[in-house]
C-alpha cells in the first residue's frame, strides 16, 4: 500500500498524515470469518478498512447474535477508537464477511493525531457520526419496519456490497435480522414465489427488479 491508495480511500487527511499512517501502521490480509475484536478484549488499535466487509455484532450467552452494522473500504470502526483512547475493553465482536485487508493503528498515535491533525480530528468525528446514524437505521428498523420489509431492505444493501449471488446461509441472515431461521426461510421462499430472487444452496441469487 502507498500513498495513493491511502488518498482514494481516505481523501481528506492531511499530506504528513498518510506518511504517519504509513510508518506506524499495520496492514494485516483477514480471511472470512476471522474475529478481529472479542467481547472482553482490550482494545489497543483501532481499525481502518481497506477493502472486504467487516460485520460488528453483539452476543448473547446463548449464541444468539444482534445485527449492529457492516464495514467497509474507506470507513473505520468507531467502537475501537472510543476503546482504544479510554484503554476499554470491547463490548462487541468484529467478524470478516469476506477476505479483508485493514489497517490498524495503536491507540497511542490515534490520540497523538487528534492534537497534531484537524483533518483527523474531522475524520474520527465523522466516522462517530455516521456509525452512529447507521445504528439508529439498525434499531428503527427493529422497531418500525415488518420483518419482510427488514429482509428485503437487508439484502439490497448486501448485494450493493457484494454482488447480486450472495453466499450467505439462512441462519446467518436470520441471525443478521435477529430472527429466526424458520420464519427468514419462509419469507425468502415467498420472495422467490414472486421472482425477486432464487434460492441455492447456501447462497441466494437476487434478480433485478
Amino acid at each position: 500500500m502507498d500513498i495513493p491508495d491511502l488518498k482514494r480511500l481516505f481523501p481528506d487527511l492531511e499530506e504528513e498524515l498518510y506518511n504517519e499512517i504509513l510508518e506506524h501502521a499495520t496492514i494485516k490480509k483477514v480471511k472470512a470469518g476471522d474475529v478481529l475484536l472479542r467481547i472482553g478484549q482490550t482494545i489497543r488499535y483501532t481499525i481502518l478498512i481497506v477493502d472486504g466487509i467487516v460485520k460488528l455484532y453483539r452476543e448473547d450467552e446463548e449464541g444468539h447474535e444482534f445485527f449492529i452494522y457492516n464495514l467497509s473500504a474507506g470507513q473505520a470502526c468507531s467502537l475501537s477508537m472510543v476503546c482504544a483512547v479510554r484503554q476499554e475493553t470491547s463490548e462487541v465482536l468484529a467478524k470478516a464477511v469476506t477476505d479483508a485487508t485493514i489497517i490498524t493503528i495503536p491507540f497511542e498515535y490515534m490520540e497523538k493525531w487528534m492534537a497534531e491533525y484537524k483533518s483527523w480530528y474531522q475524520f474520527v468525528i465523522a466516522s462517530y457520526r455516521d456509525r452512529f446514524e447507521e445504528l439508529l437505521k439498525t434499531i428503527d428498523a427493529i422497531a418500525f419496519r415488518k420483518l419482510d420489509q427488514r429482509l428485503e431492505n437487508y439484502l439490497i444493501k448486501q448485494a450493493a456490497k457484494l454482488g447480486p449471488n450472495l453466499k450467505i446461509t439462512h441462519q446467518e441472515i436470520a441471525n443478521d435480522l435477529n430472527s429466526s431461521r424458520e420464519v427468514v426461510s419462509r419469507l425468502l421462499k415467498k420472495m422467490e414465489a414472486k421472482n425477486w430472487l432464487i434460492i441455492h444452496r447456501n447462497s441466494i441469487e437476487l434478480i433485478k427488479r
